[in-house]
């Protein structure tokens, strides 16, 4: 009797045991919050998407998702400790990456394409001939901003134009009312506010195939592509420049974490594409290619797992 009560008791300990290694292995009482963009954004809808698969399948509070200016306001977050994941274009996080290595990546995203739009009716055909003309440059600190100084900067256009920060919306309105000559933006195709604001073709893409080697040149994660001319009910295709989006986290992230949520990501992609077409392009094997920022290790360890 005293062997079986003994052993009993044993049984019950392992079984304790095995209940605190399963608890302490968890990520329940892991608080994240995620640096997304404008409300409404392609950023945005993804990281709500996002918070609530993280929430359920590591079992956590779900996380906050941040309103932000865009990419450079989302790196600074996760560099100050006030964010965990960042939504990130590739050209923003790798200028900063060459000044402060404290930065990691989970995963390459979707891709942005870069639109330069004018009116319908406008004599401007190209980018050198933006000189004199007032352009809306995107929302302050956005990666739209970003990319269309460094071009404007690329193609010696700086301080011969006017500029005003303006988000997508009052650039489409700004334009049709003929309060600027032509606006930047970067997102995914098709980007649903022009083509809703483009039903009665009024407005018309840049082709800036000339410039691209000049842009290629300041940051190796630029790439050339085409946007066709379905796309926008457009007279023909127009060659444009593409980056990249990243997930990105800081390097000091449990490996444990990082690789969780990597796997939560890739996971989603059926919800994510229900939020934006965009996240149709995620995948396991584009999304090791993060050159120049180095994968996090717990990221790296999904991959590998998965003979990535």
């Amino acid at each position: 009797m005293a062997r079986t009560r003994r052993g009993r008791v044993l049984a019950m300990a392992a079984a304790l045991l095995l209940v605190l290694a399963s608890c302490s292995s968890g990520f329940g009482d892991l608080k994240l919050r995620i640096a997304a963009g404008n409300p409404g954004g392609v950023y945005d809808k993804l990281a709500q998407t996002l918070a609530n698969a993280w929430a359920a399948g590591l079992d956590i509070d779900r996380p906050t998702v941040l309103q932000t200016q865009g990419s450079p306001d989302n790196l600074d977050r996760v560099l100050a400790g006030h964010a965990d994941v960042a939504f990130v274009a590739a050209d923003v996080a790798a200028d900063r990456y060459k000044n402060d290595p404290r930065l990691a990546t989970l995963a390459r995203i979707h891709d942005d394409y870069l639109h330069i739009v004018v009116r319908t009716d406008s004599d401007i055909r190209t980018v050198a001939q933006l000189r004199g003309h007032r352009i809306a440059i995107g929302s302050p600190s956005s990666g739209v901003e970003y990319i269309a100084t460094r071009l404007l900067e690329a193609t010696g256009l700086t301080g011969s134009v006017k500029t005003s920060a303006r988000g997508l919306d009052d650039s489409i309105n700004a334009l049709l009312n003929g309060d600027i000559d032509a606006f930047f933006w970067s997102g995914g195709l098709p980007t649903p506010s022009l083509v809703k604001d483009n039903d009665k073709q009024s407005l018309r893409l840049l082709d800036i195939a000339d410039v691209m080697p000049k842009m290629q040149e300041l940051n190796q994660v630029y790439g050339t592509a085409s946007i066709p001319a379905s796309t926008y009910n457009q007279p023909g295709p127009v060659t444009t420049l593409v980056v990249p989006n990243f997930l990105v986290v800081p390097k000091s992230m449990s490996d444990d974490v990082a690789e969780a949520l990597v796997s939560g990501l890739f996971d989603a992609r059926q919800q994510l594409a229900m939020a934006n077409p965009a996240a149709l392009s995620i995948d396991v094997h584009p999304g090791i290619e993060t050159q120049p920022i180095p994968l996090h290790p717990g990221a790296l360890r999904y991959y590998r797992a998965k003979k990535t």
